[in-house]
């Protein structure tokens, strides 16, 4: 079972998840134009660089596939990102509260805060809200209570992946529609069908709405723990900051929502009900920069195929839709729709076009 050496410092490739944190870190000392250097990483040099490096669709084979799917280090990268996370949103609070931002550099750290939440706090919440021990989906809630969206965790693991690429979900982003657009109806949609599944859990267990086994309820009462949490400790202006960040992270997952199944949909059978979500129904991705960015969540093809699997052991399939780009450089061109659709409407398959 001993990792070889060679294969050890491949699998460290993932550490390249941190790198945004890391540039959000250094930033915090260097400060000034610095403060946009985030945004500028992310949104700028890692597309470049998609561009430049060539795509991996190389899957793991045997004894190879068995060894990582054992290997405990790939569950400690995702582990460390919650001290990392929440150690950078309280040095954040702290020198606003102290002062220690100028206007211009405040509005440059509030979204690259924003950014590291939704890279590092939702998408790592997303894979171990996938898991089967119950501690691992608690660590899941927890990253994504700063961001205030803690009903994620119910409609995306009992809503979005049964009706995923149908006008059913509303995380599913339709045939030309844009993604401004699609901000108001996946967000809005998807505390609804929240809700709505929370009753229907409850009504299984002949349980009421107030009944202490409503996760909604908890999760109300953590988030707004946080907030006046926030309050007493650096300040009741930091409150409004907080929402900031947490709404920029939200529109980044919903901006990645968007891109992952844009314009595919599943057919409909003659008794009503669709087939079931096929490797066919995603956006893949095997640009290499934003598979170890993402801890692998662009092979969405594959985790819709077998949400179980750890992010390390995804693979790629050759009947999968597949993006000219990168998930990091495909975020920015949905931020303009007429370039977006020119791109992508003519890779939707035609039988899944209205």
């Amino acid at each position: 079972n001993i990792v070889p050496v060679s294969e050890f410092f491949k699998d460290l490739k993932y550490l390249t998840a941190y790198s945004i944190p890391l540039v959000l870190g250094l930033s915090f000392f260097l400060k000034g134009p610095f403060a946009y250097a985030t945004p500028l990483f992310v949104f700028v040099l890692v597309p470049v660089l998609e561009l430049l490096l060539p795509s991996n669709p190389i899957n793991l084979e045997g004894p190879q596939r068995l060894s990582k799917a054992k290997n405990f280090m790939f569950d400690m990268l995702l582990y460390l990102n919650i001290p990392v996370v929440f150690g950078l949103l309280f040095y954040y609070f702290r020198t606003f509260t102290m002062g220690g931002f100028t206007t211009i550099e405040l509005i440059g750290f509030t979204f690259s805060m924003g950014i590291v939440l939704g890279s590092n706090g939702i998408n790592v919440a997303h894979e171990l809200g996938h898991r089967t021990r119950h501690w691992e989906r608690v660590l899941a809630k927890t990253l994504l209570c700063p961001a205030l969206y803690m009903h994620f965790y119910i409609e995306h693991n009992y809503g979005h992946h049964q009706h995923a690429a149908t006008p059913n979900d509303p995380a599913t982003a339709l045939y030309n529609q844009s993604i401004y657009s699609f901000w108001v109806s996946s967000i809005s949609g998807q505390i609804k069908s929240a809700s709505v599944l929370q009753k229907k859990i409850l009504k299984q267990q002949n349980r009421s709405g107030f009944s202490l086994k409503n996760d909604l309820l908890w999760y109300g009462l953590c988030q707004t723990a946080y907030l006046c949490l926030i309050g007493v400790v650096f300040g009741p202006s930091v409150v409004f900051f907080a929402f900031v960040v947490a709404l920029i992270s939200v529109l980044l997952l919903e901006t990645t929502n968007y891109i992952e199944h844009y314009g595919l949909q599943r057919q409909r059978r003659p008794s009503g009900r669709y087939e079931p979500i096929l490797e066919t129904h995603s956006w893949n991705s095997n640009h290499i920069m934003g598979r170890i960015l993402l801890y692998e969540l662009t092979r969405h093809s594959d985790h819709h195929f077998r949400s179980s699997k750890k992010y390390q052991l995804l693979d790629y399939h050759k009947t999968s839709p597949e993006m000219p780009f990168g998930y990091p450089t495909s975020i920015v061109l949905s931020l303009l729709p007429p370039l977006w659709f020119f791109i992508m409407n003519p890779r939707i398959p035609s039988e899944m076009k209205p």
